[in-house]
């Protein structure tokens, strides 16, 4: 949740997941701890060999149900603009890449490319193909790619991590509010 607040739209697939596959999700306690891909999610309420389906199934059903629920957090814009004139702006997620593309698109948030399927690792690894020099996250997992990278990490309270959280995790600095990223982007 370092753009968008995701929770409203996940939930609501979550719910028709339930529906459809009759298994118990606790969707309040998916959304508590979002970050991870939905597969890594589903391994807790499915048994392994349904997983697969039931991702497949919730990619398919997230632009039908989620695209509406979901809004840009606070600043969002901002710190995006603000980042397009120093640079370039990657979105790394590990949502399905088309789907965060649709987020991006519908709110208006002027993204550059975006690379989905990411999560840990794999995020500093795109980072460092990319040539970054910052990154930005909510979840300490974004942290350890941006110390995998060797890049800044800044991180952003608007997540299931907190702030001690983030900084345990090796973020150089934690603002609390996206409108806080285009200040700290002038003084670095």
């Amino acid at each position: 949740m370092t753009l968008i607040d995701s929770r409203p739209g996940i939930k609501a697939v979550y719910d028709q997941l339930v529906v459809e596959s009759g298994a118990h999700i606790d969707t309040d306690l998916v959304v508590s701890r979002l970050g991870p891909p939905v597969e890594w999610e589903l391994e807790h309420w499915l048994p392994e060999p349904e997983v697969k389906h039931w991702a497949d199934r919730y990619r398919e059903l997230y632009p039908l149900i989620a695209l509406d629920l979901v809004e840009a957090l606070p600043g969002a814009h901002d710190a995006v603009e603000a980042a397009n004139k120093v640079g370039r702006t990657l979105l790394l997620t590990a949502k399905h890449a088309p789907n965060a593309r649709m987020h991006v698109d519908r709110l208006g948030l002027p993204v550059g490319e975006v690379y989905g399927g990411a999560w840990r690792e794999a995020k500093g690894v795109v980072l460092r193909e990319q040539g970054a020099t910052t990154y930005v996250g909510d979840h300490v997992h974004d942290m350890d790619a941006a110390r995998f990278a060797g890049v800044v990490g800044v991180g952003v309270t608007t997540g299931p991590s907190t702030a001690d959280d983030l900084r345990d995790a090796g973020a150089d600095t934690v603002l609390t509010s996206l409108e806080d990223f285009p200040g700290w982007l002038d003084r670095r």
